[in-house]
């Protein structure tokens, strides 16, 4: 167990999104969000599915705690549900609602997990959708009020903060492709408006955590990635990697740009191919807007479940290489490419110099119960030891990887595939919520309590 190479201190942890598991959609005063409403549209979501009841997490939350406890889980990622606190967006702020995540730290810290707190996880309030939401110019600056409400209440605990989780997917998909809430079918240049002013309000964020926490932060955001993957290792197909990944081919296309997603906040300005490809189609760019974008966070989360293999053309230009017949895939069709923990890393490493952490990493399995009792679920071992191995190659190599965050704790709904595609470490029962402890979860322990080194340990996975 000695090949292991995940540092001293390396953060393990499972993760969650509150729409996805708490339920009380409607409990008390709490506002609506767009996913809620979003839910009620004919043919939105399969099954005619909703995060109503979810997996109960609002009233179940303290086995759920036990349960990580009981696994030696050390932190926990979850995320607020911003109309639960501010039923209306802004202004009055809805005690109870407030309560509940005050209760949950304090629970998480009783049994020795680490809070993660992502500030939004695609909870947008209805209230100001209404209003505008996203394309409205003081949407930064609602956000930084949310932002300081959930500061002020938690910070005295909470040191490790995550502003937005996946702008591309809450964005390109919901305002772009309309197939997540608040499902929008806008032009380009809205969208392109509704990024900037996502950017504005993430750095806005960071200057509340910064200004108003109580114990010193540590901050980031979590991005959707979907990695190249370079053919070879010769140096022609990973400079093709690297352009597929952080180059802008094309308007829709260019949508889905790391550049576009991480260049604004990480190093302060657009890509140049921003400018060529969008034109008279960017939105006003204001004197310090990319000052606010900018703000100092200390680490990128990325969210690397698949990836694509490319290849350097012979017209020099990066080609994607179509997957070979047979291959392994997740239930939702994503391929299993162990290597997009290894690139992903290493590539936005290497771009950005900034520490990294992988904020989801998971496998959509078809797990049952089974007549013993348990649920087993070898695919997701076997998924899980193949991505880890990469990542810790990666870090072997010298990528600064700090964290790692399975995707995720329980069985959930799982956005516009409802209930049934699972990524849970914990199986849950749609009709009865009961949790069962999936054999994974105890795998996963194991390599936690052995710091990685039990994926090198043939006897532990078998």
């Amino acid at each position: 167990m000695s090949r292991s190479h995940f540092p001293e201190g390396f953060v393990w942890g499972t993760a969650s999104s509150s729409y996805q598991i708490e339920g009380a959609a409607y409990e008390g005063l709490k506002g609506p969000s767009v996913w809620d409403e979003f839910c009620r549209r004919p043919g939105a979501i399969a099954n005619g599915d909703t995060g109503d009841v979810a997996c109960d997490h609002y009233h179940r939350y303290e086995e759920d705690v036990d349960i990580m406890a009981r696994l030696g889980y050390p932190a926990y990622r979850f995320s607020v549900n911003w109309p639960r606190v501010l039923p209306d967006g802004t202004g009055r702020v809805y005690s109870e609602g407030l309560d509940f995540y005050d209760r949950l730290v304090d629970k998480l810290l009783s049994r020795n997990i680490t809070p993660y707190v992502t500030i939004f996880h695609w909870e947008f309030p209805y209230a100001l959708m209404k209003k505008g939401g996203w394309l409205n110019p003081d949407s930064p600056r609602w956000f930084a009020e949310y932002t300081q409400v959930i500061v002020d209440r938690l910070s005295d605990r909470v040191r490790n903060w995550i502003t937005i989780n996946e702008p591309q997917c809450f964005i390109v998909l919901g305002h772009y492709s309309g197939i997540h809430a608040p499902g929008l079918r806008m032009t380009v240049k809205d969208v392109l408006t509704i990024i900037h002013n996502c950017f504005l309000a993430h750095g806005e964020a960071v200057k509340v955590i910064r200004g108003r926490a109580k114990t010193k932060p540590t901050i980031g955001l979590a991005m959707a990635s979907r990695p190249s993957i370079p053919c070879t290792q010769s140096k022609e197909d990973i400079d093709a990697a690297r352009e597929a990944l952080f180059g802008i081919s094309g308007q829709e296309g260019g949508l889905w740009s790391s550049a576009l997603w991480c260049d604004p906040l990480l190093l302060g300005r657009y890509p140049d191919d921003y400018y060529e490809t969008y034109k008279d189609l960017i939105p006003e760019i204001k004197p310090g807007d990319f000052e606010t974008m900018a703000q100092p966070i200390d680490f990128l989360g990325l969210n690397i479940y698949s990836g694509s293999y490319v290849s350097m053309g012979p017209d020099r230009k990066p080609m994607v290489v179509p997957y070979r017949t047979g291959m392994p895939k997740a239930v939702n069709g994503w391929a299993v490419t162990p290597e997009s923990l290894y690139w992903g890393p290493r590539l936005y490493y290497e771009h950005y110099r900034i520490p990294i952490y992988i904020t989801e990493n998971g496998i959509a399995n078809q797990d049952w119960v089974s007549l013993d009792g348990k649920v087993h679920d070898p695919q997701r071992i076997d998924y899980l030891q193949r991505y880890l191995m990469e990542l810790d190659r990666a870090i072997a190599d010298g990528t600064d990887v700090r964290g790692y965050f399975q995707w995720s704790i329980l069985d959930n709904f799982e956005w516009a595939d409802g209930y049934d595609k699972r990524f849970g470490l914990v199986y849950v029962d749609f009709k009865t919520r009961e949790r069962i402890i999936k054999d994974s979860a105890w795998w996963y322990a194991n390599v936690i309590r052995t710091n990685g080194g039990a994926l090198f340990d043939t006897k532990a996975v078998s």
